[in-house]
């Protein structure tokens, strides 16, 4: 049997890579990240553990990556849908609207990422991250952007703030809100993108805002 080629061997990598990715996702929004171990992981990808640690460095920058990566999918399935669109303002309305929807509808997982990203350890530079950052950035610019290197981490930290808020335990904010909130920063209309069944009420939002920052009762001075 002659040897596989160069190029076979690396889609055999990056196959197996692949299953890695998407079998920590499965298993931390079932589990959650502390009761998922490496071991699991492999065992779900049907991989050899040692392909693990080859990969990834640790548990933690495993799951970083296949976040992004479910980010950087559901991102470019959201700009690419039908109908097909070129029109800057609608792809960053339904930009917004994917990214929200992943804390809306992978609350566990999204939390874990977002608990991770504050860990020693940081923000992982990996494939999958630098793909989402493309396509972001890819999205200010056909907004209309007039400094891409500016307003791209602009809207990388506004997301980032609108999926915490929306995730923090006791005190999570509707994502409806958070999208009118991003929605009016952008100048979008509420008929772009996905929009939620109805649009927010001015004053549920104002109660909304005063809930998610009144963390601490005020002392009893009596």
């Amino acid at each position: 049997m002659s040897p596989r080629s160069a190029s076979v061997n690396e889609e055999l990598r990056r196959r197996s890579r692949e299953r890695l990715l998407q079998a920590a996702v499965e298993l931390v929004g079932e589990r959650g990240f502390e009761a998922t171990t490496l071991g699991d992981i492999a065992d779900r990808a049907g991989s050899a553990r040692g392909l693990v640690s080859y990969y990834f460095p640790g548990k933690r920058q495993l799951v970083q990556s296949a976040v992004h990566r479910l980010m950087h999918r559901t991102l470019e399935e959201a700009l690419e849908r039908e109908p097909c669109t070129e029109d800057g303002r609608e792809r960053l309305a339904r930009a917004i609207d994917a990214i929200l929807g992943l804390a809306r509808d992978r609350t566990v997982l999204m939390r874990q990422h977002m608990a991770g990203l504050l860990q020693a350890e940081g923000f992982v530079q990996c494939p999958e991250q630098r793909r989402l950052a493309e396509l972001l950035g890819d999205t200010v610019a056909r907004y209309g952007a007039q400094d891409v290197s500016a307003d791209y981490p602009m809207l990388r930290a506004l997301l980032m703030g609108a999926v915490f808020a929306a995730l923090v335990p006791g005190v999570p904010m509707p994502v409806p809100v958070l999208r009118a909130e991003l929605f009016q920063r952008y100048g979008l209309d509420w008929e772009m993108g996905v929009p939620p069944e109805s649009e927010p009420d001015t004053k549920t939002e104002d109660e909304d805002l005063s809930r998610f920052f009144a963390t601490e009762e005020r002392p009893n001075t009596r």
